[in-house]
């Protein structure tokens, strides 16, 4: 980071060096029950976090960690520490350390300043506790939230971060619960044969043994989510699990499966079910709703071309046109949303004719907005776009809602059910 970087990262653990020291066994065995209890704790209230929890080994960290840290396999702990906290709020820092674990951070923050990309990981990690009630903020020393930040990616956070690092203050942020993470190559013991071979510090890992640990973590999150009630998880974690699990289609079928989702849901008692006519019942059949509808919104902020989306709208016509009925209501936008029109089967043709304009920023916020004041709550939402928002991506509980994305952003969409088009085989995937 080029930017001003006043706080450095002896300066952070100066904050908390006399926690630092050789392990009193008494305290280590109080610490240790403590984090025994709070894994038990989250296993009976939030079995999503307490079955990974317990898949890290407890290892005592006092002679060189002040908080807690993990590295995926093993949870490292400052005994003291765990003893100045309450109940609830080691609970807390379980689970903190489990959802940085399930989130990769350690991966996904390849070149990127560590101290600033840890910060950003707490802002994303502690929003998504303390909207599910996990555990307590600790209080011992400052957590980072900021609802601004609610619904962001770490790598959106952190470029927020970035681009304010003169005006943030650095010290402030830094004084806080923020474990020790991880970085790959391992903090406090170095990889050579050197004078520091043998400085307190994390156990070493192989590049093959971080791999494998990787896809043991991802069968065990999987695992972990099955198990889990609906609803029971944060969104981010759903998307994750979905993007793990949800199969490679065209992003044709992607909207077809999504149209079908959306609209055949009703059910009509104007005919049988034929599954049922050997049963002294009828059963009601399901049949599509008298008129399929669907809002599509085009992204003409730079990259998409008046062709691009053309035939994008002919290929979603031809699909509408599969039903009986159907109503569809396009739109293009940039920060705002223009030219709004509805198309059926009687001026289908038009749609040829449909201009688009634009050429401003992406602000996926002015779609949802719109909608909000036009009163609609549409059943599909298809937005067409290259991504690359300059803030967030909408709003994630207003609609289900279908991104169909020329090119590959960079991060994925946060939310929804996303295809790429044309130049990555329109492979797709759930958000």
């Amino acid at each position: 980071m080029t930017k001003n970087k006043s706080t450095t990262n002896n300066d952070k653990e100066n904050k908390l060096a006399h926690l630092v020291g050789p392990t009193d066994p008494a305290i280590d065995n109080q610490a240790r029950e403590r984090l025994i209890t709070a894994r038990i704790g989250l296993l009976l209230r939030h079995s999503f976090f307490g079955s990974l929890a317990t898949r890290l080994t407890l290892i005592n960290a006092d002679e060189w960690c002040p908080t807690a840290a993990t590295d995926g396999k093993h949870f490292y702990y400052n005994s003291r520490f765990i003893m100045m906290l309450r109940k609830k709020e080691v609970e807390f820092l379980v689970a903190h350390e489990v959802l940085h674990v399930v989130y990769d951070h350690m991966d996904r923050r390849g070149d990127r300043d560590p101290q600033l990309w840890n910060i950003a990981d707490d802002y994303c990690v502690n929003a998504d506790l303390k909207k599910h009630g996990i555990g307590e903020f600790i209080t011992t020393v400052p957590c980072l939230f900021d609802y601004k930040y609610d619904k962001m990616s770490a790598e959106q956070v952190y470029d927020i971060l970035y681009e304010n690092a003169e005006i943030i203050n650095v010290d402030q942020l830094l004084d806080m619960l923020l474990d020790e993470h991880m970085d790959g190559d391992g903090q406090g013991a170095s990889d050579d044969d050197g004078e520091d071979s043998d400085k307190p510090g994390p156990v070493k890992m192989s590049k093959e043994e971080k791999e494998s640990l990787k896809q043991e973590m991802k069968e065990a999150i999987i695992n972990a989510a099955s198990g889990s009630e609906a609803g029971s998880l944060p969104k981010g974690v759903e998307r994750m699990i979905n993007d793990m699990t949800a199969p490679v289609m065209d992003w044709n079928e992607l909207i077809q499966s999504n149209v079908t989702s959306a609209f055949s849901n009703d059910y009509s008692f104007m005919k049988p079910n034929r599954r049922g006519w050997h049963m002294d019942a009828i059963l009601p059949g399901m049949t599509p709703g008298e008129e399929i509808e669907a809002d599509i919104f085009i992204d003409l902020s730079g990259s998409i071309g008046y062709d691009q989306g053309s035939a994008f709208l002919s290929e979603v016509g031809g699909m509408m046109s599969q039903f009986d009925g159907y109503k569809l209501r396009v739109h293009c936008f940039d920060t705002a949303v223009y030219n709004s029109q509805e198309f059926s089967h009687e001026n289908m043709d038009d749609i040829e004719e449909y201009e688009m304009y634009g050429g401003g920023g992406t602000d996926f916020d002015c779609i949802f907005n719109y909608l909000k004041e036009e009163g609609r709550v549409p059943k599909l939402l298809i937005v067409f776009t290259d991504g690359y928002p300059f803030g967030s991506w909408g709003d994630e509980d207003y609609c289900d809602t279908t991104w169909i994305i020329h090119g590959d952003p960079e991060p994925n969409p946060p939310f929804g059910t996303f295809a790429l088009y044309e130049d990555h085989k329109n492979k797709a995937r759930a958000a």
